[in-house]
């Protein structure tokens, strides 16, 4: 079983880009009357504690969601990504931060349905007891994500998207993602596939990202923040990516708006910055 806990983690940077971008998709979504699927291949808990023992650990969201927390003056839509942090905090303080399933929960409609996969033995129970009163609408299963995706595809309302969201503290993640996307594009070739990827100084992050662009007849947007230089030696994550396979046409206006925003806010020295790219 991989060690990995997102809780060391939750709230920081790369969960800052990741829901803001996450919230203007299901956004786009809502858009239309028909429901949707919302599929989250690695879940998480689903929510975090910043004051337990994982948390405070490393204390990442300080570097992240923390920086956002008193800014009066923020985008719409990255406020409309805080506003959904706060419904989780009533007290005011930033005590709690929201994982993946959580923010996509606040944004579905009844008639939508979100499927969760959690492996992680610890993990897995803890996604199932804070959905326990969400039943009718959500499905929480303690197995591989990248295994049962494909029993998913097509969701019987042919409209979806699909939060690939690893760890990638085992290094075949980066090969087995390209592999699993050509499966879902086969059965599902409409859905909406959001991938989430680390930037590290190491070479299988961008080469993951240029074998997906190579995929012929897709549509891809690649999303990047770094927030400052890569460490000399050669650990540690410096930035994260977010590429979308079927993106739609009105997150690249809201990125161009954002991106410039979260580069001053949670950048930390002269390298940080974005960048986007299409592959068509």
């Amino acid at each position: 079983m991989l060690s990995y806990r997102h809780a060391f983690h939750a709230g920081n940077h790369a969960d800052v880009l990741k829901h803001f971008i996450l919230s203007q998709l299901l956004i786009y979504l809502n858009q239309k009357d028909k429901p949707y699927w919302v599929i989250d291949t690695h879940a998480g808990a689903g929510m975090y504690a910043l004051n337990d023992a994982y948390a405070s650990k490393g204390c990442e969201y300080v570097q992240g969601v923390a920086r956002l927390w008193q800014v009066t003056d923020l985008p719409a839509a990255l406020q409309l990504y805080l506003d959904t942090v706060r419904q989780m905090n009533t007290g005011g303080a930033l005590a709690y931060y929201p994982g993946s399933p959580w923010v996509a929960f606040r944004f579905l409609r009844p008639m939508d349905r979100l499927r969760l996969f959690e492996l992680h033995s610890t993990d897995a129970p803890l996604l199932q007891a804070n959905f326990a009163a969400y039943k009718k609408q959500v499905l929480v299963q303690a197995s591989d994500g990248f295994a049962g995706l494909r029993a998913l595809l097509p969701p019987p309302t042919r409209r979806g998207l699909v939060l690939i969201d690893p760890s990638y503290e085992d290094k075949e993640d980066y090969r087995r993602v390209p592999r699993v996307l050509e499966d879902a594009l086969k059965r599902f070739a409409t859905g909406l596939y959001v991938v989430w990827y680390p930037l590290l100084p190491r070479p299988e992050p961008e080469r993951m990202v240029a074998n997906i662009f190579r995929m012929p007849g897709i549509s891809c947007l690649d999303v990047q923040l770094q927030v400052h230089a890569p460490t000399v030696d050669g650990f540690g994550m410096y930035g994260s990516g977010m590429l979308m396979i079927n993106p739609p046409w009105t997150l690249e206006p809201v990125l161009r708006e954002v991106l410039p925003v979260l580069v001053r806010l949670l950048g930390r020295d002269g390298s940080a910055g974005f960048r986007l790219r299409h592959s068509l």
